[in-house]
């Protein structure tokens, strides 16, 4: 029997979810993030026991984790050097020059993660076709080695110039440094990011090795507790790219772990939205430290291969550190249930970034947290039971929740608790809306055209009134929405992608050259999918990132799939414009005829199949009688007041039945709000789903 484990390590909670025999098991526990291995093996003995199994039982497990992006955003990564070519010592300090506010004179911007001093200069010239002019100087790397070894460096990044036409140099240096510093950690830019653009490839670069040492250790932990416990099955990584991978591939590229958690979710969401058959969707995850949303068009989510972190201003793009890696395109805000309130310089309620995360957490929590958070909010605007709380394993100070809002936000605006509360809600709500409408704009989309699907321990509480101020009519709260992102961990392919720079016109295809670079892109990734799925179907896909000449960014355009051999011919040049220019069209309304265009970098990916899920039929409507399980005052955000709604327990809901606002339906991981102008019925595979009615 097939039992398989998932773990997502969160600021707040780690959730686990255990799949067997078509059954779900979970399980959500604070995380431990002076040990995050502790909170794993906690939550995962609690939903073996659930599930009536032994460690030794299961037979994969798939692990996703914060961990990277917080040594990142905190700035707690290994000490670690940088190799440049002599005269770019300063290139990721000086950046692209581009200002993300252009009238501020005062902006701030991130410290490169290697300081000056430790980023050091070798003779060595590559140009832009791949040609040396320059060889490199290997006796320099001598003097280069003595000073990591002084300064404690355990890591160190390699980046010359051009070295992803030619990587050569960088191949050497790391051969030189491997031998003269044989317990150091090397990250050549040419593998983690081959694409152009200096600055963008040598700061992924830096941030692989700032973390790599302590991913590495991290992992190596995990693998042996796992094994103390009797867990020995394969340990596969989600990607931020939607994939899963083994932990060697882990270990070598931890960059692209920044963001598995979230993109963990996208991939359940999309699971869901293919289920029942919905091809305009937005996943709104929230959690204890974040909200994420992400468009998902077709079943698929959006991809992209630009990612910052550590922003200065969190909502200011060109304010954080580029990192050029498979991602999930998600806009991801600081609105989570732990996201703290407070009054900023005007007077204002203001919420987030900061949170309180799992410790000291919430005033509510009764951990010694005594700032306002937004479950503080909701445990006073009845949204939340404090009795009831994560399945029932923590309890709940309604006291403390008051006495935190009051202090931190109600005094000095003259308000009560239910007011600070109802202040603090909204203005949550409204910074998720609002960064659902410019991350819809921006992808030329409409908001109120798509079914909104809401997962997380926080978000069904906040979906119905995210969903009035979007105009969308229709919400999914799927089963387990609790735990979605690590449920999405099981339904994620194994994949593993490939990027590769090759600049050249579509006028001028050179179809030999992209037919050799196709070839070894393919030989660069199959053999990291088969590692982690040996045996199974792979699929592959390939995107060519392409623009208009004499333009500054590039559109991503899923290529035509051609099965047989050479992929590319002397058809795909006007097959490549087609798609190029539909795909414009989309995202800007018009192309520009008679411009010829040029693909800078192109993308391979090679995956596992996804077993496509029948689409569910329409629901029929069910005469079994609705059973309360009592009924409790909520808080209106339209008028104020407080109203009476019905209480109903999501696991004796039968498919069919449909629950009228104002209620609230409670399971072990959350809970959703039906408000009056809602109804919510239970769909054939157990979904609710939330529709508006006049």
């Amino acid at each position: 029997m097939t039992i398989r484990l998932a773990v997502d390590i969160g600021g707040t909670f780690t959730d686990v979810a255990l799949e067997t025999a078509g059954w779900l098991h979970a399980s959500k526990t604070l995380t431990t993030h002076d040990a995050p291995e502790r909170g794993v093996l906690i939550g995962t003995r609690m939903v073996l026991d659930d599930a009536g199994k032994t460690p030794g039982d299961v037979t994969q497990m798939i692990y996703g984790t914060t961990l990277a992006t917080n040594l990142l955003i905190e700035r707690k990564g290994a000490p670690t050097g940088m190799v440049v070519t002599r005269g770019f010592r300063d290139s990721v300090e000086m950046r692209n020059e581009n200002r993300y506010e252009q009238y501020n004179l005062n902006i701030d911007l991130p410290e490169p993660l290697v300081p000056r001093k430790l980023r050091l200069p070798v003779t060595e010239r590559i140009d832009v076709h791949g040609r040396v002019l320059a060889p490199l100087a290997e006796e320099e790397l001598s003097s280069v080695a003595r000073v990591f070894a002084q300064e404690g460096v355990e890591s160190v990044a390699i980046g010359y110039l051009h070295s992803y036409v030619n990587p050569v140099h960088e191949q050497r240096t790391a051969e030189i440094l491997g031998e003269l510093l044989p317990r150091v950690e090397l990250t050549l830019s040419s593998e983690v990011s081959p694409e152009m653009r200096e600055y963008e490839r040598l700061s992924t670069a830096a941030a692989n090795a700032y973390v790599q040492p302590l991913i590495s250790q991290h992992l190596a932990r995990l693998v042996d507790d796992l094994a103390g416990i009797g867990i020995r099955c394969p340990l596969h990584l989600m990607l931020s790219g939607g994939g899963i991978t083994t932990v060697d591939t882990a270990r070598r590229f931890p960059v692209r772990l920044v963001e598995s958690g979230p993109a963990g979710g996208a991939i359940f969401a999309a699971s869901v939205a293919r289920e029942l058959g919905l091809d305009d969707v937005m996943s709104y995850d929230m959690g204890g430290t974040t909200a994420k949303i992400c468009l998902i068009n077709g079943g698929h989510p959006q991809t992209s291969r630009h990612f910052e972190v550590a922003r200065m201003y969190r909502f200011m793009r060109g304010s954080g550190l580029p990192l050029r890696i498979p991602v999930i395109d998600m806009v991801e805000i600081g609105a989570g249930g732990g996201s703290i309130a407070h009054l900023d310089a005007m007077g204002r309620i203001a919420v987030g970034p900061e949170s309180a995360g799992s410790q000291p957490g919430p005033a509510s929590y009764a951990l010694g947290g005594a700032d306002a958070t937004v479950t503080d909010a909701d445990v006073v605007l009845g949204r939340i039971d404090p009795d009831d709380f994560a399945g029932g394993t923590m309890q709940l100070d309604l006291a403390l929740a008051n006495t935190a809002l009051v202090t931190r936000v109600g005094q000095p605006l003259g308000m009560d608790a239910t007011g600070a509360a109802l202040g603090v809600s909204e203005i949550v709500d409204e910074n998720m809306s609002n960064a659902a409408r410019v991350h819809t704009v921006e992808s030329g989309q409409r908001v109120e055209t798509k079914t909104l699907i809401a997962f997380g321990g926080a978000a069904p509480l906040h979906a119905a009134r995210i969903a009035q101020k979007l105009g969308i009519a229709r919400i999914v709260i799927p089963p387990d929405a609790g735990v979605g992102s690590a449920i999405g961990f099981l339904r994620a392919p194994v994949a593993y992608e490939v990027n590769r720079s090759f600049h050249q016109r579509l006028s001028a295809l050179d179809i030999a050259g992209t037919n050799q670079l196709l070839d070894s892109m393919r030989a660069e990734a199959r053999p990291v999918v088969q590692a982690g799925a040996p045996g199974e179907d792979l699929i592959e896909s390939r995107i060519a990132y392409m623009r208009y000449v004499g333009q500054g960014h590039e559109v991503g355009v899923e290529l035509p799939i051609r099965v047989e051999s050479p992929v590319v011919d002397e058809r795909s040049p006007a097959e490549f414009l087609r798609a190029y220019e539909a795909e414009y069209e989309r995202l800007y309304g018009r192309g520009i005829p008679g411009v010829d265009v040029e693909v800078l970098t192109w993308v391979l990916t090679i995956s596992t199949t996804v077993a496509k899920p029948e689409i569910a039929a329409d629901d029929t409507p069910s005469s079994a009688e609705l059973v309360p399980t009592g009924s409790r005052s909520l808080v209106d955000p339209d008028t104020g007041q407080l109203i009476i709604a019905t209480t109903f327990a999501r696991q004796t809901l039968q498919p069919g039945q449909s629950v009228p606002g104002p209620a609230v339906i409670v399971e072990p991981n959350t809970a959703t709000v039906v408000p009056a102008t809602f109804k919510a019925r239970v769909s054939g595979a157990g979904h609710l789903i939330l529709e508006r009615h006049e």
